[in-house]
């Protein structure tokens, strides 16, 4: 078995087809079913089912296809690190960012990118279970999350906490002073952000009125902010957001009250994979836009939670 033998076995797995994959790998057919045959053959193994042009993969082509993944992953992470040790900054940057913490990546992008103007920059969204994934497979950088999060894979960098608001549509706007409370906020119907997968914001709102003793009228749970937003421009409910994640454009559709016995603050943080090689550009991003010095990044982000949450 050889690297050209695996790659065309790769390309024709992720295509299903070895017409597609002749194409994509400007080839004649021939040649790469021979290929493909060849390595069956030094195996003594079939990698696929072939069934006139439909072709599934076995169970031995199910396993050495995610080993190839892997394997063509960690050469185009070498090939990288030795362009950059070799030409300085380049590249891309790929970001996973919550969208409730687009404005903290926001005010870092024009920083970086008058320092760094060759990098590309690749933005995905997603929640914090999705962007965890993304990075678990290599599919981003590093990612901008909402807390809490199983920081045990993770680098983390903390970012600034903030408060919660509440979003009122217009037909209430008459009803809310200047703050408002737990208390009323109950009396309505509520919208709240809530993960695909894990603990998060939903949870610890939640656990507030629960303190109180408060019944609470949830009528719709969304990872994403803009299906809450948009079903509150529409009157359909409150619901209850990081103040950042509120941009200038929304304001309009909004009133946004602060809450006075939120004895809770949204916790955020940039972060990054332990056992993995990021791009130089990535660790320029991290360090050229975090007024934080290196004695404040070896600080566990738990241990600042922790000692910010005993004074709420």
């Amino acid at each position: 078995m050889n690297l050209r033998q695996l790659y065309y076995f790769y390309v024709v797995a992720e295509e299903g087809q070895f017409t597609r994959a002749a194409k994509r790998l400007h080839m004649a057919q021939p040649p790469l079913s021979q290929a493909v045959q060849k390595l069956e053959e030094s195996l003594g193994v079939l990698l696929f089912d072939r069934k006139g042009r439909s072709i599934q993969l076995t169970d031995a082509g199910k396993i050495l296809e995610q080993r190839a993944k892997q394997l063509f992953l960690t050469i185009d992470n070498v090939k990288q690190e030795v362009l950059e040790v070799g030409q300085g900054m380049s590249g891309c940057l790929t970001i996973g960012c919550v969208k409730s913490c687009f404005s903290q990546l926001l005010e870092r992008l024009e920083s970086f990118q008058t320092k760094s103007p060759d990098v590309l920059l690749k933005v995905i969204e997603g929640d914090t279970s999705s962007l965890t994934q993304s990075l678990m497979n290599h599919e981003a950088d590093l990612a901008f999350v909402r807390l809490p999060v199983d920081l045990e894979p993770f680098h983390a960098l903390p970012l600034a906490p903030e408060e919660y608001v509440a979003v009122v549509p217009e037909k209430w706007y008459d009803s809310f002073q200047q703050t408002t409370t737990l208390e009323k906020l109950a009396d309505y119907p509520l919208l709240l952000l809530h993960r695909t997968r894990g603990v998060g914001q939903y949870e610890a709102i939640v656990e507030q009125f629960e303190k109180k003793k408060l019944d609470v009228h949830i009528v719709c749970e969304s990872p994403s902010i803009d299906v809450l937003l948009g079903l509150a421009s529409g009157g359909f409910g409150i619901t209850i957001v990081p103040k950042s994640s509120i941009l200038p454009f929304h304001r309009s559709f909004f009133k946004l009250v602060p809450i006075e016995n939120m004895n809770v603050l949204s916790d955020s943080a940039i972060i990054w994979l332990k056992e993995a090689y990021i791009p130089k550009s990535a660790e320029r991003f991290i360090h050229d836009t975090s007024p934080l010095t290196q004695s404040d990044l070896s600080l566990s982000l738990e241990e600042s939670i922790n000692n910010r949450s005993a004074h709420l």
